[in-house]
């Protein structure tokens, strides 16, 4: 027999009590309880995947300690803060460092200081009260940490900038072990690519700081046309949304989920009449008023509770249920099985690529085309300020497909659609799919984020599949 604490190989094995002693938070692993709960992901796709340990980090010197356990031991590690990684790359076979429990939410002197692991709902929740918000989604149960990482796209974007646009420092605990704080002025090169560079790369993250702007009551709309106004809704909506005011942001979802519709939706930081003459002048552009209209001016908390389609439920209802960090006892919100892929559109679509679009869209299925409007705040930045490139795009474009069929379609509307839209896609929609990822992700700035890499983590301690 080896002896104990060594493998028959002869190498030290993990010592998991040990691990779990040394934390304040705790360490779920294979036979407790809830186990089979810890290790899930938002997508049940990667139910398979089942980790060697989960630990629930209550501090930043948790997370250090995982880091250092991992280094020790050898053990591949991952981070996790909402789970959302299109990939499954918030999950693996080695030790899952869930920062949920760090989510805190200060404010003070304009500045929003936010646990990594807080919700994006908990977020807008929390800094409403104080009247202040940050440019952030939608969806409710995303982590700040992977959204801010990968840039950021949200609904005041074209008006504040990406969510990481407005970060001002984050804390960090790197390959090595080391507790810091990047900013302009420290570890600057690392805080670049913290604004951008996508998540698991270089370390894992626990607090960031942002610059918060004032709140107010805003327009939410929501404008529905027949499906055989697609075209021109699609061919009017691609002009109109990436140039209109910054303070007005629209997607247009093109779905077959299960039946076709058209919705242009978003939120104008504004009054309605302001708003309403805005949406005229899409529907004079498409030549058709839509056959559906909902346009209403609420509370700054309320439009973000809509936009994350949590309308009729409390922030606490707005999570997914449980008893674990993150959940809520009375969350209705379910766990979604779904394929996704994405592009970023640097040009207007033509006649031919409209009609291929909405051919993909109209095969039979469970699918949405999603397109979110850029422009504005986000491309008055240079795209090489900040590690996320896409800053002259008009929208990016996402392909979502649920259940039997989804993969399939997803693939086949994306490699449909390569001929039109090119080669760019956003991080934060990771694909696993895709070849020369770093040149679509991060294009003329992934050489030196492979650069940072090298520096920061030159071992490889951090890894994904689609890393740097």
């Amino acid at each position: 027999m080896a002896p104990a604490g060594l493998t028959l190989a002869g190498v030290q094995a993990p010592d998991w009590r040990a691990l779990a002693r040394g934390l304040d938070g705790s360490l779920v692993r294979p036979g407790d309880a809830t186990y089979d709960r810890a290790r899930r992901l938002f997508n049940p796709a990667y139910d398979k995947i089942r980790p060697a340990a989960v630990a629930y980090c209550a501090t930043p010197a948790d997370v250090a300690e995982c880091v250092a356990f991992a280094r020790r031991y050898n053990v591949p590690v991952t981070s996790r803060s909402g789970g959302h990684s299109y990939g499954g790359y918030s999950t693996g076979t080695g030790l899952v460092v869930d920062v949920s429990r760090l989510s805190s939410i200060r404010h003070s002197a304009g500045l929003a200081t936010i646990g990594a692991g807080a919700k994006l709902v908990d977020v807008y929740a929390k800094l409403s009260k104080l009247g202040v918000s940050i440019p952030a989604g939608t969806c409710p149960t995303v982590g700040i940490a992977g959204l801010t990482l990968g840039g950021g796209l949200g609904v005041v974007s074209r008006r504040y900038g990406l969510t990481c646009d407005v970060l001002t420092e984050v804390d960090m605990v790197t390959a090595d072990g080391r507790r810091i704080t990047c900013s302009p002025s420290s570890h600057p090169d690392l805080f670049w690519a913290s604004r951008g560079g996508g998540g698991g790369n270089f370390g894992i993250a626990t607090s960031f700081t942002f610059r918060s702007h004032g709140t107010r009551e805003v327009t939410v709309f929501f404008l529905h046309w027949p499906w055989a106004k697609a075209g021109a809704v699609l061919r009017a909506w691609q002009k109109w949304a990436p140039s209109a005011p910054d303070g007005l942001w629209s997607n247009l979802h093109l779905s077959r989920d299960p039946s076709p519709d058209v919705t242009v939706g978003g939120l104008y930081l504004g009054s309605k009449a302001g708003c309403e003459k805005q949406l005229q002048m899409l529907a004079d552009r498409v030549g058709s008023d839509p056959s559906s209209r909902y346009v209403r001016h609420v509370p700054y908390q309320q439009a973000m509770m809509i936009m994350a389609g949590c309308s009729s439920y409390s922030v606490s209802e707005c999570h997914r249920p449980g008893s674990l960090p993150g959940e809520t006892a009375n969350g209705k919100l379910v766990r979604d099985t779904f394929s996704a892929k994405s592009h970023i559109a640097y040009a207007p679509l033509g006649d031919a690529g409209i009609r291929a679009l909405v051919a993909q869209v109209a095969r039979p299925g469970r699918h949405t085309v999603l397109l979110d409007a850029l422009g504005g705040a986000i491309a008055r930045v240079r795209p090489d300020a900040t590690a996320f490139p896409h800053r002259k795009a008009l929208y990016s474009v996402q392909y979502y497909a649920h259940f039997d069929g989804a993969r399939a379609w997803a693939r086949a509307a994306h490699t449909a659609m390569r001929t039109y839209f090119g080669d760019h896609a956003y991080v934060n929609y990771i694909d696993p799919d895709l070849k020369g990822f770093l040149g679509q992700y991060y294009g003329p700035n992934a050489p030196r984020l492979v650069r940072t890499k090298s520096q920061y983590d030159p071992t490889g301690l951090f890894h994904l599949p689609q890393g740097l």
